[in-house]
């Protein structure tokens, strides 16, 4: 997309306001002041006007948020009172509207007064520069959701955290474990095919898709409560606690579901060739190896094969 001043004749640049990184434009100037900038430093286009309350909500943030980017990108500011073509050209409806411009063309954009964390996360996105910080706090307030089980919530942040760095293993994962937990299936799969090959044996990546294979284990499970009745008459029955964990693993209850997984084992450690450990290793590749869940069992395991 070309666009050119509404004179068509050379632009010369607008006056600075603080130094070379902030500027305001006209529209006769955009061409010196947007197009040709973005072709080696991305140019980040403010669209205001006067009376607009919001646009002087967001003026002192994101000149702020550019100051500190320290060249990595540069503002210009347009009042569309006054410009209205080049607004009219990239059909802004609303301000206050921020379009992001690189090597000469339109890439990326936001309207409305963001917040300073969030402009960050956008210069940051469109630099280069992935705040690590800020990826890791993105993904650790989604991982609490998830357990909260606010599954849109963990969602969001899982691919805010992705559109900063978009080969983090622990978001890939995140992102797809949401989707499995909302019941797409297909969608989790989907994401997880598109992790960068050097990501796919990451192990939150991999617990996924063991999560994933688990869901074969619950297919015919019996009623958890009289999984439980059985479990209780039959208390030295191998096969009655396998049920039992078969249940709890279908109504999400992993760590009951070794807890009866570990029993079984314990009363007879080969029964139908070794069919609970093999499911309990599979429990905790899907919790992660990293997981308490897998440190404890594999512990409690240990004891009981080399006791």
């Amino acid at each position: 997309m070309e666009i050119i001043g509404a004179s068509g004749q050379p632009q010369t640049p607008a006056g600075a306001a603080g130094g070379d990184l902030i500027r305001e434009a006209t529209d006769q100037s955009f061409m010196a002041d947007v197009i040709e900038p973005s072709k080696t430093v991305p140019v980040l286009v403010d669209f205001w006007a006067p009376w607009c309350g919001p646009c002087r909500q967001l003026t002192p943030v994101i000149e702020a948020a550019v100051r500190a980017a320290k060249g990595a990108v540069k503002l210009v500011k347009i009042n569309i009172d006054e410009n209205p073509g080049i607004a009219g050209q990239l059909r802004i409806q609303s301000i206050p509207a921020v379009i992001a411009f690189q090597n000469g063309q339109p890439v990326d954009g936001f309207m409305g007064a963001l917040p300073e964390s969030q402009i960050k996360q956008f210069i940051a996105r469109l630099s280069g520069d992935v705040d690590g910080d800020a990826v890791e706090d993105l993904i650790a307030r989604a991982q609490g959701a998830l357990a909260a089980g606010d599954l849109g919530g963990a969602a969001q942040d899982f691919a805010q955290a992705l559109q900063m760095d978009k080969e983090n293993a622990d978001a890939i994962a995140g992102l797809a474990r949401a989707s499995l937990m909302s019941g797409d299936a297909d969608q989790a799969r989907a994401i997880l095919d598109s992790a960068p090959e050097t990501k796919k044996s990451h192990p939150a990546i991999a617990a996924v898709r063991a999560s994933m294979e688990l869901a074969g284990e619950v297919e015919g499970a019996e009623e958890l409560g009289a999984a439980e009745q059985r479990a209780a008459r039959a208390q030295q029955d191998p096969e009655a606690h396998f049920i039992l964990a078969r249940a709890r693993l279908a109504a999400g209850d992993m760590e009951g579901c070794v807890d009866a997984l570990l029993t079984s084992i314990t009363l007879d450690r080969e029964w139908n060739e070794s069919s609970a450990r093999q499911l309990l290793l599979r429990v905790f590749d899907a919790a992660g190896p990293a997981s308490e869940l897998a440190k404890s069992g594999r512990k409690r395991l240990s004891s009981i094969l080399f006791a």
